[in-house]
């Protein structure tokens, strides 16, 4: 009985400290607000893109897109090597600055919503939503809904490696299937 125990803790210490392990070779994306992506985006000698995840906190395919495609291996290395990663809730309630202009909440209806969200998803506000910009902070693209790891790291590459540039949308996504 005695070897049964000490052979279940053992067990599980192992089970523990595998599972720790496997969490700790895991990418992690490093968020950060709006005011410290472009702040990195005015300072830095080669600076990166920005890549906006617009998510409220009721929204349930935000959460889904946190946890499938954000915390991909993949998905998070190639994000945290080419772009600026910002979280930003679309009813957040703090104001931000953006060449030249203070965008603020607006109340409406039973919640409401940032109007920096609202201009960056073109009025169309539907969550999550994700926003791709140039070093220099001027739109490439929102890109409305949930997206699967594979499609998403196929979109970020179209704008992270520059291909945007050279071929549109149509053209490259039937070459990356």
């Amino acid at each position: 009985m005695r070897f049964l125990k000490l052979n279940v803790k053992k067990s599980i210490l192992l089970f523990f400290l595998g599972c720790m392990g496997l969490a700790g070779s895991a990418q992690e994306v490093k968020w950060l607000s709006w005011e410290e992506a472009t702040s990195l985006a005015t300072t830095d000698k080669n600076p990166k893109k920005i890549f906006v995840d617009v998510y409220t906190d009721w929204c349930g395919w935000c959460k889904k897109m946190d946890k499938d495609t954000f915390q991909n291996p993949e998905v998070a290395k190639y994000m945290s090597e080419n772009y600026y990663m910002v979280k930003l809730d679309g009813e957040g309630k703090e104001p931000i600055e953006f060449k030249g202009k203070t965008y603020k909440f607006i109340p409406s209806g039973r919640k409401g919503y940032h109007e920096f969200a609202a201009a960056l998803m073109q009025g169309k506000m539907s969550y999550p939503t994700t926003i791709f910009l140039d070093e220099k902070m001027n739109m490439l693209s929102p890109v409305p809904g949930y997206q699967k790891p594979e499609p998403f790291l196929n979109i970020a590459k179209y704008f992270g490696d520059n291909i945007y540039l050279e071929k549109d949308w149509k053209t490259y996504s039937k070459k990356s299937k």
